[in-house]
């Protein structure tokens, strides 16, 4: 059975439950979700899994020469060759090697939407937020912005940590960390930047409870099947974005070739 056929057959024998900004989705084992700023109840199609920090940068990645950036996630998903490396400082300028290797097998890129979303405890918010990259009082800063009314308050996710120019390194802020999306245990190519609660709200999770299996899809059309995290490559984790600019041919000089997976 495919993952499709899987969640369509829990709508039909559990029937919908309708979530304002989210997909309908059957449950019979309902969940209660605490949204921003209102409640509801549902069973969620995705879980957020942990996964290894170490492996992954946050980069503001230049859009051409406007002087704008956008949000890229690299994986370093073997030791066969090293996919980036960062600079020293901060701001830390990131050399993104991976522009000059086949890194199909070793490295994962994100760098759309297809390949990362916002989550707050059990809410899946990919179809209420999207992340903006921007310049602001010096700092470099990776924000999530509600798309929806009421969706939610303006959150600071991450920062350079001071003015930079190029390929550089973004750290999360207090309370945010990366996840790997599920569907049924099957790990998926998408990622969350992910926080347990809303800014200036109690965390949904208390000391004892796990993290929820499940979150709140958020998509406003038919169920479509989850993307399985398949085979890394040019394509794999992402589809071209609309506004993607492309790795440079030749990597900026931020740090010297790493004999090892540079950790972060």
């Amino acid at each position: 059975m495919t993952s499709a056929t899987a969640v369509a057959g829990a709508i039909a024998a559990h029937g919908p439950v309708a979530i304002p900004g989210a997909l309908a989705v059957g449950s019979s084992l309902a969940a209660s979700v605490t949204l921003w700023p209102q409640a509801a109840t549902a069973q969620s199609m995705f879980a957020a899994a942990e996964l290894d920090p170490q492996r992954f940068v946050l980069v503001a990645s230049p859009v051409g020469s406007s002087g704008r950036y956008q949000l890229n996630i690299y994986e370093q998903v073997n030791g066969r060759k090293p996919c980036f490396a960062i600079g020293a400082g901060k701001p830390a300028a990131v050399n993104p090697l991976l522009a000059t290797i086949d890194f199909t097998g070793i490295c994962s890129r994100y760098i759309d939407a297809n390949g990362y979303s916002v989550r707050v405890g059990p809410s899946d918010l990919a179809g209420t937020y999207r992340l903006l990259v921007r310049s602001e009082a010096g700092d470099t800063l990776l924000v999530a912005l509600p798309t929806k009314a009421g969706a939610g308050p303006e959150m600071v996710v991450a920062r350079a940590g001071g003015a930079a120019s190029g390929f550089h390194k973004l750290d999360f802020e207090p309370g945010w960390r990366l996840m790997r999306r599920q569907f049924r245990g099957r790990n998926l190519g998408h990622v969350y930047l992910f926080n347990e609660a809303w800014p200036g709200a109690a965390s949904p999770n208390s000391a004892t409870a796990p993290l929820p299996a499940a979150g709140t899809p958020a998509s406003s059309g038919a169920a479509t099947a989850p993307r399985p995290l398949a085979a890394t490559g040019a394509g794999a984790a992402s589809t071209t974005p609309a506004a993607a600019v492309p790795l440079p041919k030749t990597p900026i000089k931020a740090s010297p070739l790493p004999k090892a997976p540079p950790s972060l």
